[in-house]
């Protein structure tokens, strides 16, 4: 059950940082990707609308990880952009590193295009940091405390660029303003496509129950059974028309004005009350909680040196990710595409102790 605790009783169960990371408290990606509305809203929006990207669909949906294991896959999504956001430099630097080396084996052949897919591949991983962080304001605006000011919009994208140095992406096709993202999107519109697997996967995740723990009581699940239902409608409520086309969904603008309210109120109470806030985030992703609690409470990190990512990464050691592990992409490759065995799992253990664990119940167990 919820005890009630005071902020200083909170404190006391989460380390502190080893330092701000690459944004700190003063930054506006603080105060967006901070709000509940990032949680379940903006973060299911992302990870649906991504599937449109027909190479991303068929990395996703050829690895299987996330219908074999949606809870844990979502829980490890989630502690990796809360590391981007929230954590201490040089674990994040680490867990970035090691990231290149799980995506090097999301290669393969694309069904849909008839091409091949790398998720190491630049352009990929922009498309999905542009969804991730577009989709985090959008519902930040629609279910939250509403838009920011011009000023603090400009420094939100500007800090989208300078986080996106953690990925295999070039900082210079970052769209940095709000015009520049939705041009950004209108550019990939005729790249975009709804084949049958990437329909089945939004519709497969959209229910947002699939999330849920694997051991959840029954009764819990059935308890948040009404706002996980409006919650899956708020999300729908988010799509451009031609989005709901694409994923064959027939959502009208009657639904969407009926959610606004009541998910609007539900997010301000969790806003409102710690308790309740950690409670909640501790429940549907608790691989996130130690990354993103020390933020939310003000817990000072030991140094109150802010970042920028390029210092952090040559002052650590990693390499540019865009650079990375050449050897073990070029190793996978060589496995796919010209023995056409399937790509090994280098870097996935490495990955558990960085960005959590593969399976709740086995961490040793690699599975899909």
């Amino acid at each position: 059950m919820l005890g009630i605790k005071t902020r200083t009783q909170l404190m006391k169960q989460y380390e502190p940082m080893a330092d701000y990371g690459f944004l700190g408290p003063d930054s506006v990606s603080w105060k967006v990707w901070g709000h509940p509305t990032s949680y379940v809203l903006g973060f299911v929006r992302a990870v649906t609308i991504e599937h449109f990207d027909p190479n991303l669909a068929a990395a996703v949906i050829q690895s299987g990880g996330v219908k074999y294991r949606p809870a844990t896959r979502y829980g490890r999504t989630l502690r990796y952009f809360g590391l981007q956001l929230f954590g201490g430099a040089e674990q994040t630097c680490k867990a970035a590193d090691v990231l290149v080396k799980v995506h090097s084996k999301a290669i393969g052949h694309d069904p849909v295009t008839g091409g091949t897919y790398d998720a190491n591949d630049g352009g990929s991983q922009l498309w999905i940091h542009v969804t991730a962080w577009h989709s985090i304001l959008k519902c930040y605006e629609m279910f939250g405390p509403g838009k920011l000011t011009e000023a603090e919009e400009n420094r939100f994208w500007e800090e989208m660029r300078e986080v996106a140095k953690l990925q295999t992406i070039d900082p210079d096709l970052v769209p940095t303003t709000r015009e520049a993202v939705h041009r950004y999107f209108e550019e990939w519109r005729p790249r975009l496509a709804a084949s049958e697997g990437a329909q089945d996967m939004i519709k497969f995740i959209l229910p947002i129950d699939v999330a849920l723990p694997v051991d959840a009581p029954e009764w819990k699940k059935k308890a948040l059974a009404p706002a996980i239902f409006l919650l899956s409608k708020a999300v729908i409520s988010t799509y451009p028309k031609h989005m709901r086309d694409m994923a064959g969904l027939r959502q009208g603008p009657l639904t969407d004005a009926a959610v606004r309210l009541p998910v609007k109120a539900m997010h301000a109470l969790l806003y409102s009350n710690l308790n309740v806030r950690l409670y909640f985030m501790n429940f549907i992703a608790p691989q996130a909680v130690p990354v993103a609690a020390p933020a939310i409470l003000g817990i000072p990190p030991l140094s109150d040196k802010v970042w920028e990512v390029r210092e952090a990464q040559a002052h650590f050691g990693f390499d540019i990710p865009s650079e990375a592990h050449q050897d073990v992409r070029e190793k996978q490759r060589k496995r796919v595409f010209e023995k056409g065995l399937k790509p090994s799992d280098e870097g996935l253990v490495e990955s558990q102790q960085h960005i959590g664990a593969m399976d709740v119940h086995n961490p040793a167990k690699l599975g899909a």
